[in-house]
C-alpha cells in the first residue's frame, strides 16, 4: 500500500479516535507505524511503539486556530503537491509535512492575526517574494513556502533548526542574534515542536 493511501486510512481513523472522546481529557496525539507499513493513532497509547505526534484539538497551531483533526484525515489530498514541491526544492517532505502541521494543522484556510495565510502560513511579504500570487492556493503555497525553507536553509548553512527559527522569527531576527536561535518563547518552542514530528515521520517512514 502506498504511503498515501496507508496515511489516508489511519489519519481517518485518528479522527474517529478524536470525535470519539472528550476534549478535555486529551493531552496529545499519538502515533506509529506496524510491521505492515500501517499507522496508527490514538490519543490513549497503550503500547510502547507509539510515540507523541501532535498537540490535542485543544491547543492552537501557529496560525493561531485549533487543530482540525477532520482536516488532518483529510491531509493525504496534499500528498503530490509536498512531494512535487520538496523534490524541485530539495526539502525533504516530511519536513514540509512537520512545518505544515505546526503553522496550519493542514488547513489551508488559515489565516494568522499576524496575517500569515495558507498550509505554510507564508506573510504577504514572504509569498510575494517566492512567486505565490494566491497563497490560499495549497500548490502555490506548499511550492512558496518550501522555496523559502529551501533558501533559509541556504542562508544559514543547511542549519535545520536555524532555517526553522528564521522562517518563524525572521532570517533577521536570527541573524541579529549573532547566528543563534532567536530567545523569543514562540520560537524557542517552534523549532522542537517541528522538529519532534520531522523525526517521528521519518522514523515511520523508515520503518515501511
Amino acid at each position: 500500500m502506498a504511503f498515501g493511501s496507508r496515511l489516508a486510512c489511519t489519519l481517518l481513523a485518528a479522527a474517529a479516535v478524536v470525535a470519539a472522546g472528550d476534549a478535555r481529557a486529551r493531552t496529545a496525539i499519538y502515533s506509529y507505524v506496524d510491521a505492515d507499513g500501517v499507522r496508527h493513532y490514538t490519543d490513549v497509547p497503550d503500547d510502547g511503539r507509539y510515540r507523541r505526534l501532535i498537540l490535542s484539538p485543544r491547543e492552537l497551531t501557529e496560525s493561531g486556530q485549533h487543530y482540525d483533526p477532520r482536516l488532518l484525515a483529510r491531509a493525504t489530498q496534499y500528498d503530490s503537491i509536498i512531494e512535487r514541491a520538496a523534490s524541485n526544492s530539495a526539502v525533504e517532505a516530511n519536513l514540509l509535512r512537520a512545518v505544515i502541521v505546526v503553522e496550519s494543522g493542514f488547513n489551508s484556510r488559515a489565516v494568522s492575526r499576524r496575517g500569515a495565510v495558507g498550509l505554510m502560513q507564508l506573510m504577504p511579504a514572504t509569498a510575494t517574494r517566492f512567486g505565490v500570487s494566491d497563497p490560499f492556493d495549497p500548490r502555490e503555497n506548499v511550492h512558496g513556502g518550501a522555496r523559502y525553507l529551501r533558501f533559509l536553509m541556504d542562508r544559514f548553512g543547511h542549519d535545520v533548526r536555524l532555517a526553522l527559527a528564521a522562517y518563524n522569527a525572521g532570517e533577521e531576527a536570527v541573524e541579529r542574534n549573532g547566528g543563534r536561535i532567536p530567545p523569543f518563547l514562540e520560537t524557542q518552542a517552534y523549532v522542537p515542536r517541528v522538529l519532534q514530528i520531522y523525526r517521528l515521520l521519518s522514523e515511520q517512514a523508515r520503518r515501511t
